[in-house]
C-alpha cells in the first residue's frame, strides 16, 4: 500500500483543503506514512497570502533534496494558493516537485501521481472550477478517530478586491455551496460525534444559495447591496441539525455584518459567542487605499451591534502595519481602534508586497524597521488587552468542548469556551472528556489561555453515569454556553 504525509501552511480554509487530501488519498488506497521520509507521496499544501509562505516552500522543498536523490521514485506535489499563484514557475525553480496541484483540482491527485510514477514529464493543474464548482465534503471513516470540531466550506473565491490580497487571483471568484449539501454534510459529521462546525469561505458572509431554497431571514432587507443569505443559512442548520452544540463561522467581511446576521446572534443559541472579524487597519485614509468598502466607524458600528445582540460576545481581528503609505498618525488610529473595540485577541502582520494586487502600483514606501516596530506595538497592547480579559475570568465557570490533550503537558487536556478562550483542564481521566462539554472553574490565566479545573457539580454528573453524548435539552447543563 502506497503511503503519503501531508504539510499544510496557511489558513483554516488550507486545513480544511489538507483534510480533503487525505480523504481522498485514503479512498484511492494510500496510507499515511509513519515516517515522512520515507512516504512515496509527499504533499506541501501552501498559502500565498504572505511572504514568508514562499520562503517555508523553498526551504522544506530545499530539506527534501536528499530524500528525492536518495529514492528518485517519491513523488513531491506543492497544492494550495501558491501552486495556483505560480504555477509552471514552480517547476522551473525547484527540480524537486513533480506536481503543482490548485486548490480546486485535489480530487485529480491520485491521477496525476499515476501519470508521474507512469513516467510523465511534471504536471501542473491549476484550473478554476467556476463553471460547475465542485465542494469536497467531510466523509467521516468509523475506523479513525473522529474529531469534536470539523470545518465545512461554504463558499470560495473573492469577488472583494482589497488592494493588498491576492486571495482572488488564487481562489478565483466567489461560488457559493448549495445550502441543502452544506446541511447534510453537518448533519452527518454531528451524527459521526463531531459537536462543533466552523463555516468556512473567503468571505463566508456573502453567501448566497444556488438553490434558492432559504426562506428570508429575519431583517434582512433586499434593498440592502450588502445583505446576502449567510444568516439564513445559519438558521437552516440551526433548525435541522438540532444536535450540534456549536456553529462559528470565518472569517466575514465587515460590510455583510447587516442586521439579519446581527439578529442571527440574538436568536441562535448555537452560534458561538465569539466572531473573528477582520478591520485590516484603524484608519479611514489606509482603509480607502485597501479598498476595504468600510470606514473605521462602520466598522465600530457593527462590532457593537453584535455586541448588544448577544452579550458577552467577544471579537478577534486581523491587522496590516506598514501598508503603503501609513503614517504614524494612521497607525496611531489602528492601535486607538483596538484599544475602542477591546479586541480579545488579533493577527497581526506586516505588509508584504504580492504580485497581482493593485497595490503594487502603490509602492512598499514603509521602511521594514518601522514595519517591525510598529508590529511590536501592537502585539503589545493585544498582549495586555488579552492578559486583562483572561485574568477577569479566574473564578468564572465556563462551559469548555475538550478537543484534545493540551500542549502544556502534565496530563492536561484543551479545548475553547464559546468565547473561544483556550481552557487547559488537568484531570485525571482528560481522555474520556475529549468531544464533551464539560462545567469548569478557572483557577487560573496565562499569557494567552486559562487553566480550569473539573466542578464538583460536573463531577457528580458523570460519576452517576448520566448519558455522555445526550442532546442539550436532555442535559442543558452540559451545554450551556458562557
Amino acid at each position: 500500500m502506497p503511503s503519503y504525509t501531508v504539510k499544510t501552511f496557511g489558513c483554516q480554509m488550507n486545513v480544511h483543503d489538507s483534510e480533503r487530501i487525505d480523504e481522498t488519498l485514503r479512498e484511492a488506497g494510500y496510507a499515511p506514512a509513519t515516517d515522512p521520509d520515507s512516504a512515496d507521496l509527499i504533499v506541501i499544501n501552501t498559502c500565498s497570502v504572505r511572504e514568508k509562505a514562499e520562503q517555508k516552500l523553498r526551504s522544506l522543498v530545499g530539506t527534501l533534496a536528499d530524500v528525492k536523490a536518495a529514492r528518485p521514485e517519491t513523488v513531491i506535489a506543492v497544492a494550495g494558493c501558491l501552486a495556483q499563484q505560480e504555477g509552471h514557475k514552480l517547476l522551473s525553480r525547484m527540480k524537486q516537485i513533480d506536481i503543482v496541484l490548485g486548490p480546486d483540482n485535489i480530487v485529480e491527485l491520485p491521477r496525476l501521481v499515476e501519470e508521474v510514477q507512469g513516467g510523465a514529464p511534471p504536471i501542473v493543474r491549476t484550473v478554476f472550477d467556476v463553471d460547475e464548482p465542485v465542494f469536497l465534503r467531510a466523509r467521516p471513516d468509523p475506523r479513525h478517530h473522529v474529531a469534536p470540531t470539523a470545518f465545512v466550506t461554504v463558499m470560495k473565491g473573492c469577488d472583494e478586491r482589497c488592494s493588498f490580497c491576492i486571495v482572488p487571483h488564487t481562489r478565483g471568484p466567489e461560488r457559493y455551496r448549495p445550502s441543502s449539501e452544506v446541511v447534510e454534510e453537518i448533519r452527518t459529521l454531528a451524527l459521526a460525534g463531531v459537536r462543533e462546525v466552523t463555516l468556512l469561505g473567503q468571505t463566508v458572509n456573502s453567501y448566497r444559495d444556488p438553490e434558492h431554497a432559504l426562506a428570508p431571514a429575519p431583517s434582512a432587507s433586499s434593498s440592502d447591496p450588502d445583505e446576502s443569505e449567510f444568516a439564513a443559512l445559519l438558521r437552516r442548520i440551526s433548525q435541522a441539525v438540532p444536535d450540534l452544540s456549536r456553529l462559528r463561522y470565518t472569517s466575514p467581511h465587515p460590510r455583510h455584518v447587516t442586521p439579519s446576521l446581527v439578529a442571527a446572534h440574538r436568536d441562535l443559541d448555537v452560534l458561538a459567542r465569539h466572531v473573528h472579524l477582520p478591520v485590516q487597519s484603524g484608519s479611514n485614509r489606509v482603509l480607502k487605499r485597501m479598498i476595504r468598502r468600510y470606514t473605521r466607524e462602520e466598522y465600530v458600528e457593527r462590532a457593537e451591534r453584535l455586541r448588544s445582540a448577544r452579550p458577552g460576545l467577544t471579537l478577534s481581528t486581523d491587522i496590516i502595519v506598514g501598508f503603503c503609505g501609513e503614517t504614524d498618525e494612521d497607525f496611531q488610529e489602528t492601535l486607538d481602534l483596538v484599544r475602542a473595540v477591546g479586541f480579545a485577541g488579533l493577527f497581526g502582520f506586516k505588509y508584504s508586497r504580492r504580485p497581482y494586487t493593485p497595490a503594487q502600483k502603490l509602492g512598499d514606501d514603509v521602511p521594514e524597521t518601522t514595519k517591525s516596530q510598529r508590529l511590536t506595538a501592537l502585539f503589545a497592547l493585544a498582549e495586555e488587552l488579552q492578559s486583562d480579559k483572561l485574568k477577569a475570568l479566574v473564578g468564572s465557570t465556563e462551559h469548555v468542548l475538550v478537543e484534545g490533550e493540551s500542549k502544556a503537558g502534565s496530563g492536561k487536556v484543551t479545548g475553547r469556551t464559546a468565547r473561544n478562550e483556550i481552557v487547559h483542564i488537568g484531570d485525571p481521566d482528560g481522555a474520556s472528556l475529549v468531544g464533551e462539554i464539560v462545567e469548569v472553574e478557572i483557577v487560573g490565566s496565562f499569557k494567552h489561555s486559562l487553566l480550569g479545573a473539573i466542578t464538583p457539580r460536573y463531577e457528580a454528573t458523570r460519576r452517576s453515569g448520566s448519558p455522555r453524548r445526550a442532546s442539550r435539552r436532555v442535559l442543558p447543563l452540559l451545554a450551556a454556553d458562557s
